[in-house]
């Protein structure tokens, strides 16, 4: 689950990402709205916490723009405004929810899960393919009952593979799914976590099957 965080306050906003990044979801920041405009513009997501209060573009302004161009990525509204015109404001202008300042973190993911599973149709937070189970909101990967011990990359590419079963996922939206913009990425390094994910999912779990020149297919 990527991430982006629209927030001009940098403790805030670094908190955050520390924290999300602990909860399993990758995250990116930008602290401005024509920052968040142009990151949208080449990047997907699968939601974005917005804040209002921006330094160069009204936060609701950055939304509109995002509906007017047909961007429905999930937005959750983060701001300090708590005036009930504030928050019917951000919803009319294509909000997906609205959560003020200050806020418990655990809620924010919480909230941010729920978003997600809304917009890919699903109320379950837990993906499914044969024997093999993965809970969204607790992180835990059991194979015929059994857990799994799986790192946060291993996590976030089965997550998508898991999402799309015996559907083709390709390299880009697995690199997109695993890593930020900020990290150093070797060009074998999304080989590497589904070479250890398919050690790990032996004998009894679903195949990764390798689709040359476009990705990876989960199949059971």
């Amino acid at each position: 689950m990527r991430i982006l965080i629209v927030e001009d306050d940098e403790r805030l906003a670094r908190g955050m990402e520390a924290s999300m990044s602990a909860g399993g979801f990758v995250v990116d920041v930008v602290g401005s709205g024509e920052e968040a405009l142009d990151v949208l513009a080449a990047e997907t997501y699968n939601a974005v916490i917005l804040d209002l209060g921006l330094p160069d573009i009204d936060g609701l302004e950055v939304l509109q723009t995002l509906r007017r161009g047909g961007d429905s990525t999930p937005v959750l509204i983060l701001t300090a405004r708590d005036a009930v015109s504030d928050r019917i404001a951000g919803l009319d202008r294509g909000g997906d929810d609205y959560l003020s300042k200050p806020f418990h973190p655990r809620e924010l993911e919480s909230r941010l899960r729920a978003l997600i599973r809304r917009s890919q149709g699903t109320a379950d937070p837990v993906l499914r393919v044969g024997d093999l189970s993965l809970d969204r909101s607790t992180r835990v990967v059991e194979l015929k009952r059994s857990v799994l011990d799986l790192r946060r990359r291993e996590m976030a590419v089965l997550e998508t593979l898991m999402g799309r079963p015996g559907k083709v996922v390709t390299k880009q939206r697995l690199n997109s799914e695993v890593f930020n913009f900020a990290d150093a990425v070797a060009p074998n390094a999304l080989e590497v976590y589904v070479g250890r994910l398919r050690r790990k999912l032996m004998p009894d779990g679903p195949t990764i099957r390798t689709i040359r020149g476009l990705g990876y297919m989960l199949e059971t």
